[in-house]
C-alpha cells in the first residue's frame, strides 16, 4: 500500500466500493470537510481499461478506482463547484491487497487522530519533538506524508495567526497561503488583519512575493547554480523563488547565452523586449530568416520567457515590397541604433569639439577654405551653422559644452579685432534668420586691412569654423585628422541618457562600463535600470571597468555598438576618407 494526494479529476467511483448501504452523497461531511480537509485517506486502485481495448490486448490504467471513501469523494465533488479542491490523500492498493482489511487498518488508524485539525498541528508537533520522522507520523496515523508536512507548515505559524484561527476569524484558504510566508511577514500580516487592512486572499500570494511570484518552473537556468531560497507551496505542487533579484540575474545570463546562440545560428536580429513590455502577434507577419527574419523574445513578470521566430512587423514588410516593385535594390529591416534627437545630439556636440580644436591648426583652415571655395560649401553662401536643436533640453546640454564655452571666448576676441558690437552669443557670421543683421562689406575690409596678416589668418580660422556644417562628413574628417579627444570637452549628461532609447545598444554600454557579468546579469532589467547602472560606474557608487570611459559614439568617426546596417551616420567620401587619413 502507497500513500499519495490525487487530484480530483483522476479519481472515479467503482463498482466494487465497498460501502453498499447508508447515504452516498456525502452531504453530511461537507463542513467538516470545508474546517479540516480530508484526513481519512480514500482507498483506491489503478482504474484499467477494458480487456483487449489496446492494440497490445493489455490493460492500461486511466487514472484511479475508488473501492473505499465514495461519500468524502461526492463531498468533495460538490465543494469543487464553488471553490478549488487540493489533491486527494488516498491509499493505493497494491496486487494481492485485501482492501477490506485496508480500510480497516485505516479506520484504525485514523481514530488515533486528533479530529480537531489545530489538535491535529498541536500532536504532529510533539512527535517530531520526540524525534519521530514525517515518515513514521504519516505510517502512524495511516495519512499521506503530505498531510503531515501541511500540518506542521500550519503549527508553525506566528501563534496570534493560529489563535485568529481556532476563532474561525482567518479562512482555511489564507491560512494555508500563509505557510510560506516568513515570522517577519506573518507578523506583518496580523497587523494588518488587526487593522482591517489585510491583502484579500485572491492577492496575498502577490503580497508574500512582493508583486515577483516567479514559479520555479520558469528558470532558464540550472537550479543547482541558485543559492537562493526556494519557497514551498505545500497546499500545490508549485515552487517559488524567494529572491527574485537573485532570479533575474540568473534568467539574464540564461537569456543572453539564448540571444547569443540565436545570433550564431545565423539570425541577423535578435529582439530581447523589457520584461511585462506588451507584444502584440498580430502586428506582425512571417518572414523567413534568409530575408532578415528576426527573433522576439518575450519575458513576462513571472519570468516565463516566449522566443517568436522569423517574424517581422507587417508595416516593414509592406515596405520592403513596394521598394521591390520600385525597382529599389534594398532589403534592409534593421532598426536605427540612435533615434533622430540622438543623433542631432550628438553632431552638435562633435561639431562643437572639432570647430574649436580647428581654431589652432591655421594652415588646415587655408586649405579648408581653397577646399570650400573650390567644391562649395551647403553653407558657404555665407552663413553659421544654425546649430538647430530639436529640443531644449539638447540646447542647454550645449551650453554648458566646454568646447562650446571656448568657442565663445574667441568669438569675443574676434570681435574685438574687428571692432563689432555684437554679444557673445551671436555668431560673426550671420545666420540665415539674420540676413538682415550682415556686416557691410566695406567697413569689415577696412578694418581687416588695419591688421596684420596673421590676425587676419586667425579671424579667417574661426570664420570657417564657424560655418562648418554641424552633422556633416567634414566633421568626421576633421575630427580624425586633428585626432580630437571628446574627454577634454565633453562628459555623459542626463540628456544624452534621456535620449540613449536603444535597448541592444544600452546593453552593450553596460558591458562597455562595467563589463560582461554586469551587462549579462542586468539584461532582462528595463533600459531605466541599466542607465542608472552605467551612471553608477560612471559616478565611482561602482566601480568600472574604465576609469576614463567616453561611449563610442564620440570618436572620429563615429563608431556604434551594434551590428545593425543602418546605424549611424556614415561618412559618405568612403574610401577618399581612408586614404586622406592615410596620408595624413
Amino acid at each position: 500500500m502507497q500513500l499519495q494526494h490525487i487530484e480530483l479529476k483522476d479519481l472515479k467511483l467503482s463498482p466494487l466500493n465497498v460501502r453498499k448501504y447508508g447515504s452516498k452523497n456525502g452531504d453530511d461531511l461537507i463542513p467538516s470537510i470545508k474546517a479540516n480537509g480530508i484526513i481519512q485517506p480514500l482507498l483506491v486502485r489503478p482504474a484499467r481499461g477494458e480487456e483487449g481495448a489496446s492494440p497490445t490486448g493489455k490493460q492500461e490504467c486511466e487514472g484511479f478506482e475508488i473501492i473505499a471513501g465514495q461519500r468524502r469523494y461526492n463531498a468533495c465533488l460538490s465543494l469543487s463547484q464553488e471553490q478549488d479542491i487540493s489533491p486527494l490523500p488516498c491509499a493505493i492498493m497494491e496486487e494481492g491487497d485485501d482492501a477490506g482489511a485496508i480500510e480497516a487498518s485505516l479506520i484504525e488508524n485514523i481514530q488515533r487522530l486528533p479530529m480537531d485539525e489545530i489538535d491535529q498541528y498541536d500532536a504532529f508537533l510533539a512527535l517530531t519533538r520526540q524525534g519521530k520522522s514525517i515518515d513514521d507520523i504519516a505510517t502512524h496515523f495511516g495519512v499521506t506524508e503530505t498531510l503531515v508536512k501541511q500540518r506542521l507548515a500550519i503549527a508553525n505559524l506566528y501563534t496570534p495567526i493560529l489563535n485568529a484561527y481556532r476563532q474561525d476569524k482567518i479562512k482555511p484558504a489564507t491560512i494555508r497561503l500563509l505557510t510560506m510566508a516568513s515570522q517577519s511577514q506573518q507578523k506583518q500580516w496580523f497587523k494588518l488583519f488587526k487593522a482591517d487592512q489585510e491583502p484579500p486572499p485572491y492577492n496575498l500570494k502577490s503580497w508574500l512575493f512582493g508583486g515577483e511570484e516567479i514559479p520555479v518552473s520558469n528558470a532558464l537556468f540550472d537550479l543547482k547554480t541558485y543559492k537562493g531560497a526556494i519557497i514551498s507551496d505545500l497546499f500545490g505542487e508549485e515552487r517559488y523563488f524567494a529572491d527574485p533579484a537573485l532570479f533575474w540575474e540568473h534568467q539574464s545570463r540564461a537569456l543572453a547565452e539564448i540571444t547569443t546562440e540565436l545570433q550564431e545560428n545565423g539570425w541577423q536580429e535578435v529582439i530581447l523586449l523589457d520584461v511585462r513590455e506588451k507584444w502584440v502577434r498580430w502586428d506582425y507577419s512571417d518572414w523567413p530568416q534568409e530575408k532578415g527574419g528576426q527573433v522576439f523574445i518575450e519575458v513576462k513578470a513571472d519570468g516565463s520567457v516566449n522566443i517568436h521566430k522569423g517574424l517581422l512587423l507587417s508595416k516593414d514588410i509592406k515596405r520592403l515590397e513596394q521598394q521591390k516593385i520600385s525597382g529599389i535594390d534594398k532589403n534592409s529591416t534593421d532598426r536605427p541604433e540612435l533615434t533622430q534627437p540622438m543623433q542631432n545630439y550628438l553632431n552638435l556636440h562633435r561639431h562643437s569639439a572639432v570647430r574649436t580644436e580647428l581654431l589652432g591648426n591655421q594652415a588646415l583652415v587655408l586649405r579648408l577654405t581653397v577646399a570650400h571655395i573650390i567644391a562649395g560649401s551647403c553653407l558657404w553662401d555665407i552663413s553659421a551653422d544654425p546649430q538647430k536643436a530639436s529640443s531644449e533640453a539638447i540646447t542647454e546640454s550645449l551650453q554648458s559644452n566646454k568646447a562650446e564655452s571656448l568657442f565663445h571666448k574667441d568669438r569675443l576676441k574676434v570681435q574685438k579685432l574687428l571692432g563689432l558690437e555684437t554679444k557673445a552669443t551671436e555668431t560673426i557670421v550671420p545666420r540665415k534668420k539674420d540676413y538682415e543683421k550682415s556686416h557691410d562689406l566695406i567697413e569689415i575690409f577696412t578694418k581687416l586691412q588695419a591688421l596684420s596678416d596673421k590676425q587676419v589668418i586667425s579671424i579667417l580660422s574661426f570664420i570657417v569654423a564657424e560655418t562648418l556644417a554641424a552633422g556633416s562628413d567634414m566633421v568626421e574628417l576633421l575630427g580624425s585628422l586633428l585626432s580630437v579627444d571628446m574627454d577634454q570637452y565633453w562628459t555623459p549628461d542626463d540628456t544624452f541618457f534621456d535620449l540613449l532609447r536603444d535597448k541592444e545598444t544600452i546593453n552593450a554600454i553596460l558591458q562597455d562600463v562595467g563589463g560582461k557579468t554586469a551587462a549579462e546579469g542586468n539584461l532582462t532589467s528595463t533600459a531605466t535600470v541599466q542607465k542608472q547602472i552605467i551612471k553608477n560606474f560612471l559616478d565611482g557608487t561602482r566601480t568600472p571597468q574604465k576609469k576614463e570611459w567616453q561611449p563610442r559614439y564620440m570618436k572620429f568617426p563615429m563608431v556604434g555598438y551594434t551590428k545593425r546596417k543602418e546605424t549611424i551616420t556614415a561618412v559618405k567620401s568612403g574610401k577618399l576618407f581612408v586614404e586622406l587619413l592615410k596620408a595624413t
